[in-house]
């Protein structure tokens, strides 16, 4: 029976992890491939970090609730058993929608470019490192399908009007 519920926990974390998505200026969707984007150039202003927060959904609730509820069963007897599992499964829906959040959370960067038009933009996207990009780097900033990205350019893709 141990064993069940060790098995239970992980593939519930397990599952948690796998609905992370990534919000950064790499990553399209599938409905965002073969659309035309518009591409302008700039240069960045000012970068600072940022949290983008986690999801909380039902995944999250539902599996805590799963696990906390077998937790109350298993700790509670005779006519306190069915309370024990009630308060776990509360408990554990609770948990589980913060564990979630938490393991959601990524890495941001605030980036506030200054546009070769002599307008400037600010973008919120997920990065790696947050030392991406700098201030004074020539940028791409990609938008469509009601996202913004910003890229740094490359030596591979430099096409800089400038």
């Amino acid at each position: 029976m141990k064993h069940n519920h060790f098995l239970l926990l992980l593939l519930a974390c397990l599952s948690l992890a796998g609905c992370a998505d990534k919000l950064s200026g790499d990553v399209y969707t599938r409905e965002e491939a073969r659309n035309p984007m518009q591409v302008s150039y700039g240069t960045v202003d000012a970068v600072r970090p940022v949290v983008l927060e986690g999801d909380r959904n039902e995944f999250g609730h539902a599996s805590g609730a799963i696990i906390g509820g077998v937790a109350g069963h298993a700790a509670g007897s005779g006519s306190g058993r069915d309370l024990a599992t009630a308060v776990g499964a509360v408990a554990g829906a609770v948990v589980g929608g913060m564990a979630q959040e938490k393991m959601t959370r990524a890495q941001g960067a605030e980036i506030i470019v200054h546009m070769d038009n002599g307008s400037a933009m600010a973008v919120v996207q997920e990065v790696e490192d947050i030392r991406e990009f700098v201030p004074g780097q020539r940028v791409r900033v990609i938008s469509g399908s009601g996202n913004t990205r910003v890229a740094p350019l490359t030596r591979l893709y430099e096409n800089d009007p400038r």
